[in-house]
């Protein structure tokens, strides 16, 4: 069986690693940081017309009919370029219960709708699949719908157009689509500036059913496997980029009159990051494979690619700012950027240490 991409899908990658280094090289990613929107709302369009936002969406609503691993290379390449934007929510979180809202997938695919995924709680749940725990509540009157509750933090909340909530009734979790207006958005602070959370409160707001109750377990499983999956893409993307700064760095730098690579304190770092970078691809691509196929496995293969891709850019992020040495750890350099991006990678949706506790009773249930 060939596990390589296809010639149209590293096409795919060099067209997103050509538009990443011209729309965003690493000043403009810091002065996007430091703004208060936080990205380039011009980029959204322009990644439409490319195609990007709707390459698994289906052909009769505006999109490509493509599947998952088209948009794992796109994720990963975002990851590798560190981009400031919705990509991540829009596609990987909530795309999967957009299928009851044709209107709106119509407006991701044209570059008009921007989408958040809403379903950690303060109180409450706290990973996609934690609806046990959902303080949430959705109440019917007729056909119509209100949604009362708190949410956060909500990934990309500040730039969204719409949010899927999840929602608690007496027949169980499902999904219903907001639009958020007024006091509902507070943006909130986060670890990592290049991905803004905010809070979502919702007060008798209307909503529209996206996914029955009795459906919401099944799709939400799904979302928890593609968002896991593409976490680790783009873990995967941002641990090649650090490494290729260390290489580079070790390569010019010169102390004593030799590059500093030539030192093992410095060229044992580089393999290190260079082989966890690797077998995390190896976990990220085979997550991506068995999400596309919905495989028996890939429940499993989604937490441990998490887990381990989300460990590894942390500490590849540590081992490229020490071979940098003290410009490294200055605010100017791009390290501190990617290290914050990692850290948040690695504890969204569950911590690696509960990735690797489901990935452990799954197997002991088998």
């Amino acid at each position: 069986m060939d596990f390589s991409f296809t010639e149209e899908q590293q096409m795919l990658r060099e067209q997103v690693r050509s538009f990443m280094a011209s729309e965003f090289p690493h000043e403009r990613i810091a002065e996007l940081s430091a703004s208060d929107e936080g990205w380039d709302p011009s980029s959204w369009p322009k990644m439409a017309e490319l195609g990007w936002t709707g390459l698994s969406i289906p052909e009769e609503h505006g999109g490509a009919g493509m599947s998952f691993l088209e948009e794992a290379v796109l994720i990963e390449e975002l990851g590798y370029g560190l981009y400031p934007g919705p990509y991540l929510s829009t596609i990987a979180l909530a795309l999967p219960a957009l299928q009851g809202a044709p209107d709106v997938l119509e407006s991701v695919a044209s570059g008009g709708a921007r989408v958040a995924l809403a379903f950690a709680e303060p109180t409450g749940a706290r990973t996609v699949e934690d609806t046990d725990r959902l303080t949430t509540a959705a109440e019917s009157d007729g056909d119509e719908w209100t949604l009362t509750g708190i949410k956060e933090p909500v990934a990309d909340l500040p730039l969204a157009t719409h949010v899927v909530v999840s929602a608690t009734t007496t027949g169980g979790a499902g999904l219903w689509l907001v639009e958020p207006h007024g006091d509902a958005v507070t943006p909130l602070g986060s670890i990592d500036s290049t991905r803004r959370m905010g809070r979502l409160t919702l007060e008798s707001h209307r909503a529209t059913l996206l996914v029955a109750p009795a459906q919401g377990d099944v799709v939400l499983s799904h979302i928890r496997r593609r968002t896991d999956a593409a976490l680790a893409l783009e873990a995967v993307g941002i641990a090649q980029r650090v490494l290729e700064l260390a290489r580079d760095y070790a390569s010019e730098r010169r102390q004593f009159d030799r590059a500093i690579g030539s030192y093992q304190a410095v060229s044992h770092q580089i393999a290190d990051t260079y082989m966890s970078t690797e077998l995390a691809r190896s976990l990220a691509y085979w997550a991506a494979w068995s999400v596309a196929e919905s495989t028996e496995e890939a429940d499993r293969a989604a937490a441990a690619a998490h887990s381990m891709s989300g460990e590894a850019a942390v500490v590849a992020c540590e081992r490229s700012i020490q071979v940098h040495g003290g410009i490294g750890f200055t605010w100017e350099h791009i390290l501190h950027r990617y290290y914050k991006r990692a850290l948040a990678i690695s504890s969204f949706n569950g911590t690696p240490a509960t990735q690797r506790a489901a990935i452990a009773a799954s197997l002991l249930d088998h």
